[in-house]
């Protein structure tokens, strides 16, 4: 079953809510908002500081605190002080006059392609859109630099935006998109690809305070297992095209319900 959203047959603009997860003060987040403004209605809820590598976090064990805000002269602006998450729930649930025809998230400071969706809140944010029934993608420039030029992926969030209100997505699904950092006129391409196959070899290096106690930095290195493999976000970008990946928040492997049905489990026995 797919739900669609096709605001050509409304007589008024879509509802769009804007989040990511580098604060709301970020230079991703005012680029992806000058172009939402152009197609729609626009609320921004997003975090007050950086929340990146929050995952699906939410905020349970501590209060949360709204702060209206003026950057985006837009009707529904605020900072959040929760995670990303937080913010689609707040907009969802408190704040916003009725549900969004759409969310989008970003536009992230460095890729999210591969594994780094699973640790990623900005691509969270939209997984929650999408948990909520709204269409939803997260964009991400894969330049880490806070200078960053997102002139190109303003173009490129211009034109998938477009083709999400005119066709709609899949139910339960939402959109991981990964931007080269390229020239628009550099760029190949925008291609349909799935999640690479990878993981992060982590290094925990260990440093000492002027105490003399041992404190750690959580770094790493990326590790394609499928180098080559046309298929994948990893290549895609590799060789100068935009990446797109349907996400989905079902984690079910589904492929190993067959086979783990054929385990013979042996007689429980109470203790």
């Amino acid at each position: 079953m797919s739900r669609f959203v096709n605001m050509t047959n409304r007589n008024k603009k879509p509802f769009i809510l804007v989040t990511n997860d580098d604060g709301i003060m970020a230079p991703g987040i005012r680029a992806l908002v000058e172009v939402m403004k152009e197609i729609g209605e626009v609320a921004v809820i997003a975090p007050d500081k950086p929340q990146s590598g929050m995952g699906h976090a939410i905020t349970i064990n501590s209060t949360l605190r709204i702060y209206p805000s003026s950057f985006y002269g837009v009707q529904y602006e605020y900072g959040c002080s929760g995670t990303p998450v937080d913010c689609i729930k707040f907009g969802v649930n408190k704040l916003l006059h009725r549900k969004p025809d759409l969310c989008v998230s970003g536009i992230n400071h460095g890729s999210n392609a591969s594994i780094s969706v699973i640790y990623s809140g900005t691509m969270s944010a939209a997984v929650e859109g999408a948990i909520e029934s709204i269409p939803s993608v997260g964009f991400s420039l894969c330049d880490y630099r806070i200078d960053a030029d997102f002139t190109a992926s303003k173009v490129i969030v211009r034109t998938i935006v477009s083709a999400v209100l005119k066709n709609g997505l899949p139910e339960w699904s939402c959109l991981n998109v990964n931007i080269p950092p390229l020239h628009i006129d550099e760029v190949k391409g925008i291609k349909i690809c799935r999640q690479a196959r990878s993981n992060w070899v982590e290094e925990l290096d260990e440093r000492k305070d002027p105490s003399g106690n041992s404190y750690y930095w959580l770094s790493g290195r990326f590790q394609n297992f499928e180098e080559g493999n046309e298929e994948t976000d990893s290549w895609a970008l590799d060789n100068g095209y935009v990446s797109v990946v349907p996400v989905q928040f079902d984690m079910t492997a589904h492929q190993a319900i067959p086979i783990l049905k054929q385990w013979k489990f042996g007689i429980m026995t109470k203790p």
